[in-house]
């Protein structure tokens, strides 16, 4: 929580008036895509979930206008405090008539107006950090509620999908081998680039199968590392991605349908393979990687808090939750591995240290006129040794 100056920096950072092109999609996760800076975003998202909010914060928008609620009092989200705390207004509840604007006009927040060719198109709620900071206390009270909503849903879901927990899922043949080896499952989620900069020394020296869950696939292609697997229902993932070369495994639903496979297959991919599974994709990652041998799952960006599982919906807890029950102790953190994991230095590399620093002590000595003698001392030394053998081989 903000201490009262940091609360009165954030209020003072965020503009009260601000212009922009503006720029629409109901899918905030869709809008992120093509988000320019300077533009005002709007979306109709309920609960405005931290990942969400971290990746518009990284389009830089003028201003973000939310035809829902950023939070209903549900549960505790931090996507509204993030946006204010990055300097972004928010104007929130402005109906859903603003879905209708035409994407590109100029806009311009003033306070808690929409304005485009001087008419109002649009009024809501201007949120500031007091109200943010109220809005998240209340719903905190709430939390309690939600932990039985949580405990009821993934009763049902054992009921009724008991065989993912039991027996796990039917896994296809596939190319990778990833038996004994350890694998990262990537979902670009929660601090997603922080745990793999961190990991590094790990996947340098582990050599683990990269696996991209998808929109992670593209976190690890700009760390510089192609990924080995791509899952999911391909709708996040680019098409860059979707081309690294990586084998593709399409999440489907449980009666075969899978949206995803059609994108894939225009672009020209023949090799696809279709799971249809219950769960996430994030789930379906971790249960292939399980099933097919991996010594050690480690998770970068995925859900481990209440608050992260209620930031993804309740019918995706319970999946999600019983996943974890499934792979139990092979799975492990990416904060985890990065503050145990220590990178160790190679006999090669300390040999290439040793000649680096003799290398730096010669030519020191080589600028002084100490070391200059010291060197035609050794040099006349080194000519008698060869001339000492000539004479014994003679």
């Amino acid at each position: 929580m903000a201490t009262p100056k940091r609360a009165d920096k954030v209020k003072a950072d965020v503009a009260r008036t601000v212009s922009g092109h503006v720029r629409i999609d109901a899918r905030t996760k869709n809008l992120t895509k093509r988000l320019l800076g300077g533009e005002i975003a709007i979306i109709d998202h309920d609960d405005l979930d931290q990942v969400s909010a971290q990746a518009l914060v990284a389009c830089a928008p003028a201003a973000v206008v939310n035809a829902a609620p950023s939070s209903t009092g549900a549960y505790p989200n931090r996507g509204p405090q993030i946006l204010l705390e990055a300097g972004i207004p928010l104007l929130d509840l402005a109906g859903p008539a603003v879905m209708g604007l035409h994407e590109g006009v100029v806009a311009t927040l003033d306070d808690s107006e929409l304005i485009v060719d001087d008419a109002v198109v649009a009024r809501g709620v201007r949120l500031t950090h007091a109200v943010v900071e109220a809005q998240l206390q209340d719903a905190r009270t709430n939390l309690s509620a939600q932990i039985e909503a949580f405990a009821t849903n993934t009763m049902q879901y054992v009921r009724a999908e008991r065989e993912l927990l039991l027996d796990g899922i039917a896994i296809p043949p596939l190319r990778t081998d990833l038996s004994g080896r350890y694998a990262l499952v990537v979902v670009r989620g929660y601090h997603y680039k922080e745990d793999l900069h961190a990991l590094r020394p790990f996947i340098k020296e582990a050599r683990p199968i990269l696996i991209g869950v998808d929109g992670g696939a593209d976190a690890l292609l700009e760390q510089g590392l192609r990924p080995d697997l791509i899952v999911g229902d391909m709708d996040s993932v680019s098409d860059r991605g979707l081309t690294c070369g990586a084998e593709l495994i399409v999440h489907a639903y449980h009666d075969g349908r899978a949206p995803g496979l059609e994108r894939v297959e225009a672009l020209g991919i023949t090799d696809a393979v279709v799971l249809p599974s219950p769960g996430t994709s994030e789930d379906v990652a971790m249960l292939l990687a399980d099933d097919k041998g991996a010594e050690l799952i480690v998770a970068v960006g995925t859900h481990a808090t209440l608050v992260e599982f209620l930031d993804k919906g309740r019918q995706g807890m319970a999946s999600t939750f019983l996943t974890r029950l499934r792979v139990g102790s092979k799975l492990i953190d990416a904060k985890g591995v990065s503050l145990l994991y220590r990178s160790r230095i190679s006999a090669l590399s300390l040999v290439w240290l040793v000649l680096a620093g003799l290398f730096a002590l010669v030519v020191a000595l080589a600028t002084t006129s100490g070391g200059r003698a010291l060197f035609g001392v050794l040099a006349v030394r080194w000519d008698d040794a060869l001339a000492f053998i000539e004479r014994l081989f003679r």
